[in-house]
């Protein structure tokens, strides 16, 4: 492993990563870059974990959609424990799918049928919450080393924090949005009803609350309509 190459891609993949305008352009470049940065690696996806309810996200290949399904039918795998950290370990390897699988015996014979040869999972952590696994998928046997390894866990590291920036980022955005929605559709309110602004927010939540419909949805329909429905 060439580190100081390494190392220079990586301080381009951080800049990169900072500058993709969505959260699925961000998570499309890091499993991208998974492929291009680790020796090996055929495919990569992210993983995420929701009770026992599997999301694939951004997969490079087709059998990373199908070896998640197969984790999640399973209830087992690499990367189902990588997300869901029970037992405090961050990162897993599958050496050699041809070997007796003795941590997850019924998804790696069931994963063989895939063709993969080799795999690893590392989980996307910050200090503040856990975000997933990162899954790095090889057709060949012993194609993963330690230096691939640690190479992963770095790539896992940088990925992590630009999940966790792009994600609130876009909440920010969602958020601002909302408040601008509403603000619209209290001003519309208030000049056709001549009611207040608390008056016009009241009657806003409280349709929204009587109607089960959310606040954002109905301010929204407020501005296209010029009123109420």
């Amino acid at each position: 492993m060439d580190w100081r190459g390494f190392a220079q891609q990586m301080a381009s993949l951080a800049r990169d990563l900072l500058a993709q305008e969505s959260v699925n352009d961000t998570l499309e470049r890091i499993t991208g870059s998974a492929t291009e940065l680790v020796d090996g690696c055929d495919a990569a996806g992210i993983l995420i974990l929701r009770g026992r309810q599997v999301r694939s996200l951004a997969p490079t290949d087709q059998v990373v959609e199908e070896s998640d399904a197969l984790q999640e039918r399973m209830g087992e795998g690499p990367c189902f424990d990588a997300a869901r950290t029970t037992d405090g370990q961050r990162q897993y390897r599958i050496a050699d799918f041809r070997e007796e699988a003795r941590r997850w015996p019924k998804y790696v014979p069931e994963a063989r049928r895939l063709k993969l040869g080799s795999m690893m999972g590392f989980l996307l952590f910050t200090k503040d919450e856990d975000l997933g696994a990162l899954n790095l998928y090889s057709y060949r046997p012993g194609a993963f080393t330690e230096a691939d390894e640690t190479a992963g866990w770095l790539l896992a590291s940088h990925a992590a924090v630009a999940f966790s920036t792009a994600r609130t980022h876009a909440q920010l955005q969602e958020a601002i949005g909302t408040r601008h929605t509403i603000g619209e559709a209290m001003g519309i309110l208030m000049g056709s009803h001549h009611l207040t602004e608390e008056q016009a927010f009241a009657t806003l939540r409280r349709y929204s609350q009587d109607n089960n419909v959310k606040l954002r949805d109905l301010a929204a329909r407020v501005c296209e309509s010029g009123s109420l429905p």
